[in-house]
C-alpha cells in the first residue's frame, strides 16, 4: 500500500507537470486541493459526522494547511522547470532537514551518525543542482523552498498529532488549501485550452486523494518505522514518469546525487521513526 501510494505521488507528479504548462500554477493548485478536500468530506462526515470538526487548535490547523499550501506551490513551480527525478530527490531530503531542524530549534541530541547522513544528503544535492555550472538557475533553489516549508509542516504535525485526531487534520488541511486559493483564483482563471488539460487537472485530484488513502491504511497495518524505507521508492516512480512522459534521463552526477539522497534519507528517516522523535510523511504536492 504504501508503495502504491507513492506511485500516486509520482503520477501527481508527473500530471502537474503537464498541466502546468497550459494552465496558470494557482488554477492548478485549487484543482488539486478543492479535488481532494471535497473527496475527503464526501467519506469522512457521513463516517464520522460533526467529529471530524472538533480541534483544540484551529490556528495551529491554520497555520499546517498554509505550510502544505505554501509546499505545493514550490512543489508546482519546480516541475514547471525542473526534470522529475531531480526534483523528487531533493525534495526527499525533507526527513534531513527535519533532523536539522530538531537539532537547531528543538534543541535535540543528534548523535554523529545522524550529521554523517544529513552531509551526505547536502552532498547529493549539490551534486543535482551543481551551483556554478551551465545548467544551474535560479529555478533549482525553489525544491529548497519545498523543503523547508514541508520540514516545518512535518514539525507542527508531530505537535498536533498528541492531541487531535489524524483524520481532523487531513480534512482542515484541504479546505484550508482550497478557501486560501478561491480568493485569487477570480484574478488567475482562465479558460482551458482542451478537454485534454480537464483530464490532466482530474488525474491529479485522483492520484492526490487515492495516495492520501492508501497512505493512511498502510500505517494502519504497519509501524511507520517499517514503511519510511518503501516511501523512497518515489523517486523510482518519478525517473520512469520522466522517463515515459518527458524522455528526461538524469546523468551520472544527478544519478549518483540520487542515490545519496536515498540512501542517507531512508536511513536518517528511519533512525528518526525508531527513536520515535517525529514521525515522517512523504513529501507530495
Amino acid at each position: 500500500m504504501a508503495v502504491l501510494a507513492v506511485a500516486c505521488f509520482a503520477t501527481l507528479d508527473t500530471a502537474t507537470k503537464v498541466a502546468v504548462a497550459t494552465v496558470p500554477v494557482l488554477m492548478g493548485v485549487w484543482f488539486r486541493y478543492t479535488f481532494q478536500a471535497m473527496a475527503t468530506t464526501a467519506v469522512l462526515l457521513p463516517l464520522h459526522g460533526r467529529s471530524v470538526l472538533r480541534t483544540r487548535h484551529p490556528g495551529y490547523q491554520l497555520l499546517r494547511g498554509l505550510l502544505l499550501l505554501g509546499s505545493t506551490m514550490f512543489a508546482f513551480l519546480s516541475l514547471r522547470y525542473m526534470p522529475m527525478a531531480e526534483f523528487t530527490a531533493v525534495v526527499m531530503v525533507t526527513p534531513l532537514a527535519i533532523t536539522v531542524l530538531a537539532a537547531t530549534v528543538l534543541k535535540e541530541h543528534v548523535s554523529p551518525l545522524r550529521w554523517t547522513l544529513v552531509a551526505g544528503g547536502f552532498v547529493g544535492t549539490l551534486l543535482i543542482l551543481r551551483p556554478g555550472g551551465d545548467a544551474f538557475g535560479w529555478a533549482m533553489l525553489l525544491p529548497l523552498g519545498l523543503v523547508g516549508t514541508n520540514a516545518a509542516f512535518q514539525i507542527l504535525t508531530s505537535h498536533l498529532v498528541r492531541t487531535e485526531n489524524p483524520l481532523t487534520m487531513h480534512f482542515y488541511t484541504g479546505w484550508v488549501g482550497t478557501v486560501a486559493t478561491s480568493f485569487a483564483l477570480p484574478f488567475v482563471w482562465q479558460a482551458l485550452p482542451s478537454w485534454h488539460s480537464w483530464g490532466t487537472l482530474f488525474l491529479m485530484g485522483v492520484a492526490a486523494t487515492v495516495g492520501h488513502f492508501l497512505l493512511i491504511l498502510a500505517y494502519r497495518r504497519a509501524p511507520a518505522s517499517t514503511l519510511t524505507p518503501y516511501l523512497y521508492a518515489q523517486i523510482a516512480f518519478a525517473m520512469l514518469g520522466g522517463w515515459w512522459v518527458f524522455h528526461q534521463v538524469p546523468d551520472t552526477a544527478s544519478l549518483l546525487g540520487i542515490a545519496l539522497i536515498a540512501v542517507c534519507g531512508a536511513a536518517g528517516a528511519w533512525l528518526t521513526m525508531r527513536e520515535r522523535r517525529i514521525p515522517i510523511e512523504p513529501v507530495e504536492p
